[in-house]
């Protein structure tokens, strides 16, 4: 594969974390540089690691010309939950970011931008079961309001300057290596933490909310497929549907209950129900397994089984 350098902005979060590890497989660690607000020496990282505020362009484009980056992963995002605290500060992260790396893209400074947007872009009126590609997008949050104007920006300078900007509609992401952010699908995180450290946890979704959810490897493995797709078989100029799996948390709770059988769950709504409850049930992802051959491979008892074995040596609990 050809050698290209590449910037992960938000690359100490969920996503970037992993997804940093696998571009250094691909592309050697040398041409993977990540990026994040944290200090260096709080930072343990095998390769090049710049700390940048991604509010802040000129430090953008000081490590680009710096590196000689071509692509970039703009992961840095204010997620569901933590946005509708701060809105203004979330529309601001989330959309400024993205129009500094497309108007950089469109002047030809990089040739390539990843930006992963959200189921948070439906709504309350979108069909909530196996929820289509192209359908009413009605965000009822601040972080959906800015996901799906963040789409329509890609589409336009895809349309308009010739922009490489590929993207996806990430659901709920799950993985044991690092902890979620502040989303309203956190839970399918911390349950199987909760479940090892106290046998027991409190959801703040009820019973019954469906949502779609991803294993972390599965969506790893998306994007890279994705961005080294030919772009002539890319048709969809928004961003692609992703689904995988789809459950309420009285599933999980089961099929933890086969590994940890004393494992009890029990139910506090907050305000991320009403979250939830705007948010597609599960998802339609034909488009991309049709133009790039997405094929995710995780079951909800393979997921399970993988969860719980890793966070047991990772919390030094047998």
């Amino acid at each position: 594969m050809e050698t290209e350098t590449i910037l992960i902005t938000g690359a100490l979060g969920q996503i970037g974390s992993e997804l940093a590890e696998k571009l250094k497989t691909i592309y050697g660690k040398e041409n993977v540089i990540i990026s994040d607000i944290r200090d260096p020496k709080d930072v343990d990282y095998d390769g090049i690691y710049e700390v940048i505020d991604v509010l802040d362009s000129n430090r953008i484009k000081e490590v680009i010309a710096k590196h000689n980056v071509k692509t970039v992963y703009h992961l840095a995002a204010l997620l569901s939950g933590t946005a509708e605290k701060n809105p203004m500060f979330g529309w601001k992260l989330n959309m400024d970011t993205l129009l500094t790396f497309l108007e950089l893209a469109k002047d030809k400074v990089i040739d390539k931008i990843f930006w992963p947007s959200s189921i948070g872009v439906f709504g309350p009126d979108t069909p909530k079961d196996n929820t289509p590609q192209n359908t009413v997008q009605t965000p009822s949050t601040v972080y959906g309001i800015s996901k799906l104007a963040g789409e329509y920006w890609c589409k336009w300078y895809q349309q308009n300057h010739g922009v490489d900007v590929r993207s996806v509609r990430f659901p709920g992401l799950i993985s044991w290596k690092t902890p979620a952010g502040g989303g309203t699908t956190d839970y399918a995180v911390d349950i199987y933490y909760k479940a090892i450290e106290e046998g027991k946890y409190t959801s703040f979704l009820k019973e019954g909310t469906y949502l779609p959810m991803l294993y972390m490897d599965d969506a790893i493995d998306a994007i890279v497929q994705l961005m080294t797709t030919d772009s002539e078989k890319l048709g969809e100029f928004k961003s692609y549907n992703l689904g995988g799996l789809s459950f309420a948390p009285e599933h999980l709770a089961e099929e933890i209950k086969k590994h940890i059988p004393s494992f009890e769950i029990s139910y506090e709504p907050d305000f991320r129900q009403a979250i939830a409850d705007s948010w597609p049930s599960s998802i339609d992802d034909s488009v991309a397994k049709a133009d790039w051959g997405y094929a995710p491979k995780f079951s909800t008892e393979k997921m399970t089984e993988t969860m719980l074995d890793n966070l047991r040596v990772k919390l030094a609990i047998a």
